[in-house]
């Protein structure tokens, strides 16, 4: 297994105890990062559907890319975050807006999906096309972690990859993670995720199916699967799911996730085969992207974190010669 050095251990907050606790204060404490100089740019995809980008250059070597999660955009404060700390470290950011999310929204028809590796690998295509000789290093949060871990496991002959990847509390088993959300206080959270992806799909001015589910299983049911061409939810489950795929993965990724998190727990991964590049990293709490500190600065964990693995992976990489530089290429279409 990529063995590679572990950032100072998370303690969690005192008043933000347990995985609920550290969820919900991860949503909803303030944070006001200050704004990277952002360039737009809508990158046009086979389909005929465009992405909104943002992208703030820096004078370092790395690429970092940020893919946000379900119902977030580049506007969800971890993003901004994540955003501002690369950005503050002189690497070039790259935030996406999946289709329709954010400030995407009506240049897409089609929806995005927890298998929309593709998406990620245009993204990482077009980067590669603007800053050929840096290291591209991707991160992507929850839903997007399972799409990048899909990338790198499954899809690697005839896409773009990036020379490093870290994904953030990624559902690897979207069956197990859908009953999840049906169990408990976690309904809280599938009554929040189906309201958003509602919205999506009446942003789009798409009709909306006769029978509107109220649950995150049944919006897959009746609208996710069929509309993204698979057969029923159980097909689309199984097919993009990232666990199966994590035992191929070549490219040196980190997997970060908390055992206590109440939407994708650790079990989750770790009841899979795990590649020898992937260095896995579980935290005994933190809840699904909280990891509220108890003495950090603005009392978050995760973006040193993140900070700690982009550092690691990048003299790995080149330590390695696992870089692929120029040898990928591409341009904004």
């Amino acid at each position: 297994m990529l063995d590679l050095p572990s950032p100072p251990p998370f303690l969690p907050a005192k008043w933000a105890v347990g995985g609920h606790l550290q969820t919900l204060a991860g949503w909803f404490l303030p944070s006001n990062p200050p704004e990277p100089p952002w360039e737009r740019l809508n990158l046009k995809l086979p389909d005929g559907d465009a992405l909104r980008i943002k992208m703030a250059r820096g004078e370092s070597d790395t690429v970092v890319y940020l893919f946000h999660g379900l119902g977030g955009s580049t506007d969800a404060d971890y993003m901004r975050r994540a955003g501002a700390v690369f950005h503050g470290a002189g690497h070039t950011v790259i935030s996406v807006n999946h289709r329709g999310a954010g400030e995407g929204r009506g240049l897409a028809q089609n929806p995005y999906h927890s298998g929309s590796s593709g998406d990620l690998a245009a993204v990482i295509q077009v980067g590669r096309g603007f800053f050929p000789d840096r290291i591209h290093i991707a991160i992507g949060y929850s839903l997007s972690g399972n799409m990048l871990l899909l990338l790198l496991g499954r899809e690697t002959e005839f896409m773009a990859l990036p020379d490093g990847a870290i994904a953030v509390n990624p559902p690897a088993d979207l069956e197990q993670g859908s009953l999840e959300l049906r169990r408990g206080l976690n309904r809280i959270y599938d009554r929040r995720f189906t309201r958003l992806l509602w919205a999506e799909v009446e942003a789009r001015w798409e009709k909306v199916p006769a029978r509107r589910a109220h649950n995150l299983r049944d919006f897959d049911q009746f609208y996710m699967a069929p509309r993204a061409g698979f057969r029923d939810r159980e097909a689309y489950y199984a097919q993009c799911s990232c666990g199966p795929c994590l035992a191929e993965i070549q490219v040196p990724t980190v997997l970060l996730t908390a055992k206590d998190d109440p939407l994708a727990p650790s079990d989750h991964v770790t009841g899979f085969s795990l590649s020898p590049s992937v260095h896995l990293h579980v935290e005994a709490t933190g809840g699904h992207m909280g990891y509220i500190a108890h003495d950090l600065p603005g009392l978050r964990w995760l973006e040193p974190a993140l900070s700690h693995y982009v550092d690691a992976l990048r003299l790995a990489i080149l330590d390695g010669e696992a870089w692929a530089g120029a040898d990928a290429g591409g341009d904004l279409p």
